[in-house]
């Protein structure tokens, strides 16, 4: 009797066309490299919870432990009403005035991604992204098969010309256009902040050709000089803003949110009814303990104190040992620094030989839709190694991008390539 069980391996023709277009992530790749002792790792994106105080952890696990008739049942779909009432109180300061009822609770700031493309995008529909931009949504978005455009940054975030250039291309009233997603504070993968003045260029153009924004606004409280810049959203009501706790508390939980107007929110509530019917409700009435029982803001300053020390260390030993023919972004803040390398240098390649170094990085390429362009850049992280293990990763990265240097002088002096 033939066994009636569909083996995968025979049948790969069961597997749908989109996630044959979806490429995995570099950094989740990079991941059981980075735990290898030898190695110290400037890969990922994570946040230091050797800083969080313990004391201030139980107290807010014990407040969801002893509701345990609440937090260990189902929840609603936009989540727990008094922990988004948290949520839009802690927003208030940074300028976003915005209504409880109005908030959808998520699995992390990832899964909002998600159900913005979902809730949103058809195969084909245009989506807008600063070049380069944050992998994760890159993710997310390709799963609905999209066709993503890119717009360069420069110092001051996504170039407004660039985007109008852009937008003539697609035509105002082009139904196929429906929303540009940015990260205006520190940019990921770039680092950058976008100006005031590109802010209030972006909404006028959002409504000039009738698009959606979406803000992602991570990293906007770790803000380590300069000053404070408006979020969107508070520039904009219609403007979708998504928000987490992983850069202030814990990544580990998976706590994020989406504030938007009334009739988007009840569009994503169906979206995310489909997706895992309500978020842990445990999870969110421990962060709602965090940050209105606990003093979070001290921690949170411990945060910016080390996290700067940490980025001006890299600062540093960029400055000292790597080669004048590298350029690198220098955020206010945040956790990434972004390097540019001559057009002839493959980051990618040259990721093998890093690892040989001790010392792994994010390649420019997986931050682009193509993953074609950004093969000469790499994204480095300075918010989890002491400044020491920086110091000596950028040393040993020096070494490997100094190797790829002299092998191209050595091909033009032989002859073998032109300048």
């Amino acid at each position: 009797m033939k066994d009636a069980h569909i083996k995968f391996e025979t049948a790969p023709n069961k597997v749908a066309a989109r996630i044959t277009k979806m490429r995995p992530s570099a950094v989740r790749l990079l991941f059981a490299a980075a735990t290898r002792e030898d190695v110290i790792s400037l890969a990922g994106g994570m946040p230091d919870v050797s800083l969080l105080p313990k004391r201030a952890v139980r107290k807010a696990a014990k407040a969801a432990i002893e509701n345990q008739a609440v937090t260990l049942q189902y929840g609603g779909t936009n989540g727990v009403l008094a922990t988004a009432q948290v949520f839009c109180d802690m927003v208030r300061d940074i300028g976003i005035r915005h209504k409880a009822e109005n908030v959808i609770l998520t699995t992390g700031a990832q899964e909002a991604l998600d159900l913005v493309a979902k809730t949103f995008c058809d195969p084909g529909d245009i989506i807008i992204t600063e070049g380069p931009t944050y992998l994760g949504a890159l993710q997310a978005f390709s799963a609905y098969e999209p066709d993503i455009r890119t717009v360069e940054f420069d110092d001051e975030g996504m170039r407004m010309d660039l985007l109008e250039e852009e937008l003539k291309r697609i035509g105002k009233g082009n139904p196929k256009l429906k929303f540009l997603y940015t990260i205006p504070n520190f940019q990921n993968p770039g680092g950058v902040t976008m100006s005031p003045e590109r802010r209030k260029r972006l909404l006028e153009l959002s409504h000039e050709y009738d698009f959606i924004v979406v803000e992602d606004d991570p990293y906007g409280r770790l803000r380590y000089e300069g000053g404070h810049c408006l979020p969107l959203r508070a520039l904009d009501d219609s403007v979708i803003y998504l928000g987490t706790i992983s850069k202030t508390f814990a990544a580990g939980l998976r706590v994020g949110y989406i504030m938007a107007p009334p009739g988007v929110i009840g569009k994503i509530n169906l979206a995310k009814q489909g997706t895992d019917l309500c978020g842990s409700v445990f999870d969110q009435v421990m962060a709602a303990a965090y940050y209105t029982d606990t003093p979070w803001q001290n921690t949170l300053q411990k945060f910016v104190k080390t996290y700067d020390k940490r980025r001006r260390a890299m600062f540093a030993a960029m400055e000292e040992y790597f080669p004048p023919e590298a350029t690198w972004t220098h955020p206010e803040g945040g956790f990434f620094v972004w390097v540019t390398l001559p057009e002839y240098v493959d980051a990618n390649s040259m990721l093998a030989e890093a690892l040989d170094h001790g010392v792994i990085y994010a390649p420019g390429d997986a931050f682009y839709p193509d993953g074609k362009r950004g093969r000469n850049s790499m994204r480095l992280n300075f918010s989890f190694e002491s400044p020491e293990n920086i110091t000596e990763a950028i040393r040993r990265l020096a070494e490997v991008i100094e190797d790829r240097l002299e092998l191209y002088r050595a091909f033009i002096a032989a002859g073998a390539i032109k300048e």
